[in-house]
């Protein structure tokens, strides 16, 4: 499950530094969904959003979308998950979240990370600052609740989340923000939709 911003509101810390922060936003989500759908351990892909344009381009990719009930990202994932595993039926299937904000993600890292997160109940991927959250994941038969905001990786980890052995190296830890976390993004390669929009115009205003 993948919960994006209205693009005019996304990415706030990036938006003084480059030319176009919303083309960038939808290319960082368009990559991120490529990636999990590329997946073999990922059965469904959803992305919970308010904003018509990025429900056009996820499911133009094939991924299932869910409107954005309002409320803060939390609501959001918690929307969500609840659309994908009354979807998957009785089972309630094992669930991962992931921020939208992950252009160089992989599907190979992503089913790696997937595999460490089948050994626990509940895990999570910390970003590269170490405090916030790139993914959340619960067993099947296990509820998924969110706790994003400042400080999420605290947060989850007390809700009883494993931290999983990912790389810092690994794309699947690298949500762009600013500048600089632009800036390695690209060097670790990101994919085709953030690079064609790179492509396009010099980054930095």
């Amino acid at each position: 499950m993948v919960p994006v911003k209205r693009l005019e509101l996304a990415k706030s810390r990036l938006r003084p530094d480059v030319v176009d922060a919303s083309a960038l936003a939808l290319a960082f989500a368009e990559d991120t969904v490529r990636a999990a759908i590329a997946c073999p351990s990922v059965a469904e892909v959803v992305v919970v959003t308010g904003d018509e344009r990025v429900s056009a381009a996820m499911a133009a990719l094939g991924a299932r979308t869910v409107a954005d009930p309002g409320g803060g990202i939390n609501a959001a994932v918690s929307a969500g998950i609840t659309a994908a595993r009354q979807h998957g039926g009785d089972d309630q299937p094992g669930a991962a979240v992931l921020t939208g904000d992950l252009p160089a993600l992989t599907a190979h890292h992503l089913d790696h990370a997937l595999g460490l997160a089948s050994l626990v109940d509940l895990g999570i991927v910390p970003d590269h600052g170490g405090s916030g959250t790139t993914m959340i994941t619960a067993a099947a038969g296990l509820d998924l609740v969110p706790h994003y905001g400042e400080g999420s990786r605290v947060l989850h980890e007390r809700a009883g989340h494993a931290v999983l052995a990912v790389d810092e190296q690994s794309p699947l830890r690298w949500d762009v923000d600013t500048a600089p976390d632009l800036a390695t993004a690209l060097t670790l390669g990101v994919g085709p939709a953030t690079a064609l929009v790179v492509s396009r115009w010099a980054i930095p205003r």
